[in-house]
């Protein structure tokens, strides 16, 4: 808790037998991390409480997998009895999250088994009712015969693996239109400008070899704990300047606060304030910006003056700048190219009122769909996008399926199927290869290797499982020079909940617990 989390708030009172481990204020732990102590306690005396008298280690069947509540892609084993999911661990992957997780990854298992959606549904004069598959398919068929393909879209969620978002451009490209989108907040994140503009090129392990560092917009404590647990680490080694810019906030080592908005970020790009001239002067500048920058009006400008704060000396071929996304999806995304063709809409634009007549949404519950268009949802829970839709299609959490997933760095990494969606629920691809047929466009695999033979020779990069492929620095040089008009309201934050970020911690009871006292007494105890 004091050397790795930053929170020293547990230890020891009483002497000899009366020792307790306690938090000396008998209050609730404030760390994001606080459930790795479960992990480390050599007799058994700290437990996770969610899990205690669950279940046996000797009952449970352990699956190698991924965890997808940030875009770091921790590596986690996913404990399941039957085909329940009892328990998530870390495993020890010293590239990304070392051995630790985050609470939100090993508490939201309760979250997979409640407000689940196991079967079809349609919904008729406001309501929705239970329906067959046959059924669901035939109302989407029979609206999509109606429907112009200018008129028709798709956003993809920050939870789909990179097969199904692969499977939905291929059939969305089939019908003919050119409306898809990953990008939910509307992040000025473009393939086009180069694969190194929306990476962590600076990969996570490089943090421990960066000798400066600037913060635009983000607070790496909410938006990915087990990465601002190896800020701190680098930190306690010495010799690293960090500046923030942006919206104050307890990171957990102390940092020089520089100012609130995209002035300032000029002004240090520039070289007008003084911690400019530590970046220029560093060999290996780490500059991470956050979503709360990109998803703004003038997203793009302060994007190019990031890349130009983070050009430094240019030594040992370092590229410090560095995208820390916040969904799981949105790398794997970029990559399979799922962004408005020519004449295309955006996201926002789709989910404006009177934009399209159909729209197809992935697991994508973060925006607000305006009433007018025909909505199909493919997903977990009940959540805001089964809310809005006309149509369900009930998919499958990140534990029911193999999927391939790209974190912030650029690292292709598998999550193993560990359990099976409930009811009548499928694997996404599985649904929208079975949707095809119906649309009379159907797609050219029927198996889940078919599928990924069909992905890899689009893009050969995802077939190097835990690979990095570097990204071109010249994209950087290119991105600092596109410039731009800046507005000059201060950055905002990316997440208002840590807790609460996705369907999957919106249904656990646990989440909601957390989340109520974070607000005002710090988060709940995960260990006793």
């Amino acid at each position: 808790m004091t050397e790795v989390a930053g929170v020293p708030e547990l230890g020891a009172i009483g002497r000899g037998e009366d020792m307790e481990i306690t938090t000396y204020l008998e209050q609730a732990m404030t760390s994001e991390l606080q459930g790795n102590v479960v992990d480390l306690c050599p007799v058994g005396a700290l437990t996770s409480k969610p899990y205690a008298f669950a279940a046996r280690p000797w009952e449970l069947n352990k699956t190698e997998s991924i965890d997808v509540m940030d875009a770091l892609g921790s590596a986690i084993r996913i404990d399941t009895r039957g085909r329940e999911v009892m328990r998530i661990l870390p495993r020890v992957n010293d590239e990304v999250n070392e051995e630790w997780i985050s609470d939100k990854a090993r508490h939201v298992v309760d979250g997979l088994r409640t407000q689940r959606l196991d079967q079809p549904y349609i919904r008729e004069n406001g309501r929705l009712y239970p329906a067959s598959w046959g059924d669901a398919f035939d109302a989407i068929a029979a609206k999509l015969k109606q429907t112009e393909p200018k008129r028709v879209g798709a956003i993809a969620g920050d939870l789909a693996a990179v097969e199904e978002i692969f499977a939905l451009k291929d059939l969305l490209t089939r019908l003919g239109t050119v409306n898809l989108d990953c990008r939910q907040d509307g992040a000025a994140l473009d393939p086009r400008w180069g694969r190194a503009t929306y990476l962590f090129n600076a990969t996570i392990a490089g943090i421990d070899h960066a000798d400066a560092l600037l913060i635009v917009a983000s607070n790496p404590r909410r938006e990915a704990a087990v990465l601002n647990a190896r800020i701190r680490k680098r930190w306690r080694m010495g010799g690293l300047p960090i500046g923030l810019i942006g919206e104050r906030a307890d990171l957990t080592y102390p940092y020089e606060y520089l100012g609130a908005g995209p002035q300032t970020l000029s002004a240090v790009a520039t070289g007008a304030h003084a911690f400019g001239s530590v970046l220029t002067q560093a060999d290996r500048p780490l500059v991470m910006i956050g979503m709360a920058a990109l998803a703004r009006a003038d997203g793009a400008a302060i994007a190019s003056l990031a890349a130009r704060a983070a050009q430094g000396t240019g030594k040992d071929a370092w590229n410090g700048y560095s995208v820390l996304h916040t969904a799981a999806a949105r790398v794997g995304a970029l990559d399979v190219g799922f962004l408005p063709g020519p004449g295309g809409r955006t996201a926002v634009e789709m989910a404006a009122p009177g934009v399209l007549d159909l729209l197809f949404l992935l697991g994508a519950d973060e925006i607000d769909v305006a009433p007018g268009a025909f909505v199909v949802y493919i997903g977990t829970h009940g959540d805001a996008g089964a809310h809005r839709a006309d149509v369900i299609l009930p998919g499958a959490a990140y534990p029911e399926k193999s999927g391939i997933y790209v974190n912030t760095e650029g690292r292709v990494q598998v999550a193993a199927r560990a359990s099976f969606p409930p009811g009548e629920a499928r694997e996404d691809w599985a649904i929208l290869r079975a949707l095809s047929d119906v649309l009379s466009r159907r797609l050219p695999y029927d198996s889940l290797a078919q599928l990924r033979r069909a992905l890899f020779a689009a893009h050969p990069h995802l077939q190097r499982i835990d690979h990095v492929l570097p990204a071109e620095r010249a994209d950087i040089a290119t991105l600092a020079a596109r410039g731009g008009a800046l507005e000059k309201t201060a950055f905002g934050r990316a997440l208002d909940d840590f807790y609460l970020t996705n369907p999957i911690a919106r249904a656990s009871a646990i989440m909601a617990e957390c989340s109520v006292i974070a607000e005002g007494h710090g988060a709940l105890t995960a260990a006793e």
